[in-house]
């Protein structure tokens, strides 16, 4: 058997170095391109050089946007404010006379208007009235028999003057009389509720001592500050809903807004006056305030497809009626995570809903018609 392997390699030894070599140069020209590749990157393509590609592949074929028709609604925007509920009317009844108090109201007591409520002792004043009355017919006597004797030259024009000085003296005498009899009897100014009631019946009051006070919340005013970025729109007699803490509302109008912002805060007053027909014991406490501006036509979109213009003004991309992409500025109403308001655009408009991230701006494309959204 070796002999016959001696035997063959002798008969082919031309043909085995020629393999060899030929394996030789294979090996040396596979270390060259390695070491080709490990000592020269490969030449890089630019994001210049893709878009060029990207444009060149899309000349003849413009690319595809989703749209979806939209139409403009009507859209009711709203000012929101933080503030306090007072009543409408809050008094607080002081003694205008000393006097001992005989009569009053009880805590809590629901009063019509002009109904009595609080009485203070005589002391004398109806005594007194009595007195200024008779002192006034007498000085008014004299001085209508001045009058005569004036006239037939009896008595000095210094007299006759004296005569009539005196006659009002007693006529004011009365008047101050009068009134200091009827501040012993206090009704009530408007129709209310006898919120407190400092004083017991028998207590010696004197002037100026606070002896009830009175609260009517029938109506409620809203009391709150807006800034000035806000307040141009905002006029008198626009409609608000408060919004209380546990839900219950509450409508009316808005019936003032201060001409001059606080100098501290930059914020304007305003205040809105609140139907209460049931009573809500709520005066004194907080609520929002929703003020409705008059309604206009807006749109309503997601908030994704809001964009920047090369301005930095917000808007969105439609496409026109040639088919061309375009960013139409907007002006943002009310935003919330769900939803956008938005004005200043056509009645009708295709916004592009995708796509828009890959097309420039006046550049044509396909559209593809989405359904709107319920």
């Amino acid at each position: 058997m070796v002999n016959k392997t001696s035997l063959w390699l002798a008969r082919h030894k031309k043909l085995i170095a020629l393999g060899v070599i030929l394996l030789i140069a294979l090996f040396w020209l596979w270390r060259g391109q390695l070491y080709q590749a490990a000592e020269q990157a490969p030449k890089e393509t630019t994001l210049s050089e893709v878009q060029e590609q990207h444009d060149s592949q899309r000349k003849d074929e413009p690319y595809y946007v989703e749209v979806t028709p939209a139409q403009a609604q009507r859209y009711q925007p709203t000012v929101q404010v933080q503030g306090q509920l007072l009543p409408a009317r809050h008094l607080a009844l002081r003694a205008q006379v000393n006097g001992t108090l005989t009569h009053r109201p009880t805590l809590g007591q629901t009063v019509a208007a002009q109904e009595p409520l609080i009485t203070l002792s005589d002391e004398g004043r109806t005594a007194r009235l009595e007195q200024a009355k008779a002192e006034l017919a007498l000085r008014q006597a004299e001085a209508n028999a001045g009058v005569r004797l004036r006239r037939e030259r009896h008595i000095s024009e210094t007299d006759y003057l004296g005569l009539v000085a005196a006659a009002a003296n007693a006529k004011a005498a009365v008047a101050d009389a009068q009134l200091a009899l009827e501040h012993t009897q206090l009704t009530a100014p408007f129709a209310g509720q006898v919120d407190q009631l400092p004083v017991e019946e028998g207590d010696f009051v004197q002037a100026g001592e606070t002896l009830l006070t009175l609260v009517d919340v029938s109506h409620l005013k809203l009391s709150a500050l807006i800034g000035q970025q806000q307040v141009s729109s905002l006029t008198p007699g626009l409609p608000v809903t408060a919004v209380l803490l546990d839900g219950r509302k509450l409508e009316g109008q808005l019936n003032f807004v201060a001409q001059e912002a606080d100098r501290q805060t930059r914020s304007f007053a305003l205040e809105a006056r609140l139907d209460n027909p049931q009573q809500w014991r709520v005066a004194g406490g907080s609520a929002s305030l929703q003020i409705h501006l008059p309604e206009q036509q807006a749109y309503r979109l997601s908030p994704a497809l809001l964009a920047l213009t090369k301005e930095g003004r917000l808007g969105v991309y439609v496409v026109d009626e040639a088919q061309r992409m375009q960013l139409q500025p907007v002006n943002l109403l009310n935003i919330t995570p769900d939803e956008a308001w938005v004005d200043g655009l056509p009645e009708q408009v295709q916004l592009v809903t995708r796509g828009a991230g890959f097309v420039a701006q006046g550049e044509k494309v396909n559209v593809k018609v989405m359904e709107p959204a319920s």
